[in-house]
């Protein structure tokens, strides 16, 4: 990598994938074994892998990062360990790590095995920076969300505060609609957590809107748009330069679960735009034909410009289309016309390539056998198996696949002979009746030394030149490696003959290679993760409460008439929550407020109204919310995804007086996390699952003609939102604060069954949470969990009660995973 350009990180799901990224410009690259990572779809290396892997990575120059990049649960503590003492000894660069009790775990193995923060981490400020940091991170994957404007605002804020550390930003591939590690959705309708890699990609579905009760027809002249929370996909290709600005250490390319040829594809178009650092438009026009190719639901530059609602969500598919070609203006038996608006080099539809016709959710595909172009007409043939009668005159036409590009992209990385080279300089150095002696030294700090087996004698006629040490030296072609300088200190006029000069080269060249593939030496201690956990309790356990969480005031008020003396408020506007702190005071009961779940790095003024609520205390959910409420009392919410007691004991040790646990826990990884310490956790057992959690406001994109919140005419504060899914399904859409929009469950669930078993195991705190019920089911509900608590009814009893008291039902949630 140039020092002064960012690295570029390249996505590897299998040995094909890692040696397209290596033969195409990749600094680094990252992947997944078997276990702990994010992709566990992707092919994925194995342990027995690693030391071939890293060995073969580092004699090419380039980096390898693991991504462990999950939450581990209790049990998981254990095997953890030894995974990661095999990954240490194996000289991998970094790990990517999601979960905080991991990192700590790592630093606690080695003190110098890099850690990067994940993006799951949900990093959107200087504050996560520095929490990663203080966490012993070396680097911090912020989240997509970010814009470059935020970028800059962290990395000013950092400087204040004395932060030095590495930003690294996604910059082309699928982007994930919802915040990466806040979502729950694939947890809630599927028991496939996100957070352990086994993403359902419900955000690629469509969707109806319902507005008032009443369907939103979203259909237009390019037909219907259903599908809400499917993005564009990521090609950040046109400010890569202002990323560069910005400050961005490291630029990655999303797509472990992609072929070879997109990584060879896509990794080729940002080495490019790397080693330039200034397009052409003429590059920049040929650059997006091949990543729209490689794959594409449409590329735009996501959040990196900016919000802009209409323009991430077109909403009209969610699969692949590669390149729009134009219109269909005419269909006969075997053959089809369009009218071609984008025609250009490789773009212009050739015999071979894959076209699909599409309108609605139509799909008709096939390949070309014959073309015709005739000014903007294109007259494909197709043959006589391909039926025509599906394409109707108007159907949209894409180029899905050109075999000639990816024929290219093969042979970019097949083949024995490296492709990709490492600059290295060499010094040769020697007199009359000495050995020559050659130096070879590579950008990454290995050097190597050889001499010749004669020595050097008188030259009469033909001395070594520096031409021709260059030329003979120089010969690298089958190597990794290529002459960047060469620097002469020979003594008089001298010689030695050309065999000679070549044994020296591979000797070099063999001897760098062999420098180069050996593991890092990172430094592996002989401890324990039992070290980390928190010690055992010593005290008798105490009576377990209720605790509620409402979103209304009129919910407030039936809470508190029921009995309940904690109350949690998570309202739209955070000035209402004085209102609630009043009434909660009026019946000694303690009000606790939640800020907004994300943060950006101008948004303090949000939570400078929540704190003028001046309540019992707040409901923390992110890094500023710790370092801002850092001298009040503290809860940890859900969205810490505290899943294990090495990070619950982390996060206690920063005040915290309890927290929640993770939502991707099921009923016997709870047992397991309240044996460890009971009185620390609360448990939500009653809720609408908060499914996505949005950067992208659905309102704004859908409900107005507007970008973001300064010229939407705020719909979602004059019109109640729902999400009907293909089963019918109807979620409720919300807006925050800070114009963020969660995605509730429709069907509230309940965990009503296991309560008795999470008692027994040290469960003290037990919460309701509430969206839209009325006072009444409020009230109701918590005398349902009230009577379950006092013995008087069991929690089948109770989910078959609250299924008929809901108009949605109740189901029992994804605690018996």
């Amino acid at each position: 990598m140039h020092r002064d350009r960012p690295e570029l990180l390249a996505p590897a799901g299998n040995w094909d994938c890692a040696k397209a990224a290596i033969e195409n410009g990749a600094d680094a690259i990252y992947f997944g074994l078997d276990r702990f990572n994010a992709r566990m779809r992707a092919d994925n290396f194995t342990e027995a892998d690693l030391p071939q892997l890293m060995a073969e990575l580092h004699r090419r120059g380039v980096k390898g990062y693991l991504t462990l990049n999950t939450l581990v649960f209790t049990a998981e503590l254990p095997q953890v360990e030894r995974y990661l003492r095999s990954v240490i000894a194996a000289g991998v660069d970094a790990a990517i790590v999601q979960d905080v009790g991991l990192c700590r775990l790592i630093r606690h193995l080695s003190p110098d095995f890099p850690i990067h923060a994940s993006t799951q981490m949900t990093v959107t400020s200087a504050a996560g920076v520095a929490f990663a940091k203080e966490l012993g991170c070396s680097l911090v994957v912020l989240a997509r969300e970010c814009a470059i404007s935020d970028i800059e605002k962290i990395r000013q804020q950092m400087g204040h505060q004395g932060i030095t550390l590495p930003l690294e930003v996604f910059v082309h591939g699928a982007l994930c609609v919802a915040y990466s590690g806040q979502c729950l959705t694939s947890e809630a309708l599927g028991g496939r957590s996100a957070n352990r890699g086994e993403c359902a990609q419900a955000c690629r579905m469509p969707y109806d809107l319902i507005v008032d009760g009443e369907p939103v027809n979203l259909t237009d002249d390019e037909g219907d748009r259903r599908y809400l929370l499917s993005p564009q996909d990521l090609a950040g290709l046109p400010l890569v330069s202002e990323l560069a600005k910005a400050g961005v250490s490291c630029l990655k390319i999303e797509g472990r679960l992609k072929s070879p040829e997109y990584v060879a594809s896509v990794t080729q178009v940002y080495r490019q735009a790397l080693d330039q650092l200034a397009a052409t438009a003429e590059s920049a026009s040929d650059s997006r034909y091949q990543l729209e190719m490689a794959f594409s639901r449409g590329l735009y530059t996501g959040w990196l410009g900016g919000i802009d609602n209409q323009a991430l969500v077109h909403g009209r598919y969610a699969k692949k289309r590669g390149t729009y070609l134009g219109q269909v203006t005419q269909v006969q038996r075997e053959r089809v016309t369009i009218a071609i608006e984008t025609a250009s080099g490789d773009i212009t539809p050739k015999p071979g390539d894959g076209l699909v016709f599409t309108a609605d959710d139509k799909e008709v595909g096939g390949r070309i056998y014959e073309v015709e172009v005739t000014g903007d007409r294109a007259h494909l043939n197709f043959g006589r198996r391909f039926n025509t009668r599906p394409i109707a005159v108007g159907d949209r036409c894409w180029k899905t696949s050109d075999p000639d590009l990816d024929r290219r992209l093969r042979q970019s990385y097949s083949g024995d002979a490296p492709q990709a080279q490492q600059p290295v300089t060499m010094t040769v150095s020697g007199a009359v009746d000495t050995p020559l002696t050659l130096v070879a030294r590579d950008r990454q700090g290995h050097s190597v030394q050889v001499q010749s087996q004669m020595p050097l004698v008188a030259a009469h006629s033909r001395p070594l030149t520096r031409e021709t040490l260059r030329k003979q030296l120089g010969r690298l072609g089958n190597t990794p490696f290529t002459l960047e300088a060469l620097e002469v200190q020979l003594q008089g006029d001298a010689m030695l003959p050309m065999s000679e000069l070549n044994r020296l080269r591979r000797a070099a060249v063999a001897q760098l290679e062999q420098q180069r593939s050996q593991p890092k030496a990172w430094t592996l201690r002989q401890t324990t993760y039992t070290d980390l956990l928190p010690p055992s309790p010593d005290h008798p356990p105490q009576e377990t409460q209720i605790l509620v969480l409402v979103r209304r005031l009129d919910q407030l008020q039936a809470a508190l008439a029921a009995g309940v003396t904690t109350v949690y408020c998570e309202f739209e506007d955070p000035r209402a929550y004085r209102q609630a702190v009043t009434l909660g005071r009026a019946e000694s009961a303690a009000v606790w407020v939640a800020p907004p779940r994300i943060t950006k790095p101008k948004e303090n003024w949000i939570l400078d109204q929540v704190r003028r609520s001046s309540a019992d205390g707040y409901l923390v959910r992110n890094y500023d919310h710790l370092a801002y409420f850092a001298d009040q009392p503290c809860i940890g919410d859900f969205s810490l995804n505290v899943a294990n007691p090495i990070t619950a004991a982390y996060f206690k040790r920063l005040g915290l007086q309890r927290l929640t646990a993770s939502y991707d826990l099921n009923a016997h990884q709870l047992e397991d996390l309240l044996t460890t310490c009971p009185d620390w956790f609360e448990v939500t057992l009653h809720q609408h699952m908060p499914l996505f959690h949005m950067e992208h406001c659905v309102f704004c994109a859908f409900l107005s003609d507007g970008t973001d919140y300064r010229n939407c005419g705020r719909p979602c504060e004059t019109h109640v939102v729902k999400l009907r899914d293909r089963t019918g399904m109807e979620h409720t859409l919300q807006a925050d604060a800070g114009c963020r929009n969660t995605l509730f469950n429709g069907t509230a669930q309940t965990g009503a069954e296991y309560v008795q078993r999470l008692v027994a195991a040290g469960l003290r705190y037990l919460r309701l949470e509430f969206l839209q019920e009325p006072p009444l089911v409020v009230a109701q509900t918590v005398a349902q969990y009230q009577q379950l608590l006092a013995g008087s009814i069991s929690g089948a009893k109770l989910w078959q009660t609250l299924k008929l008291q809901h108009r949605l039902g109740v189901t029992r949630g994804p605690l018996d995973q």
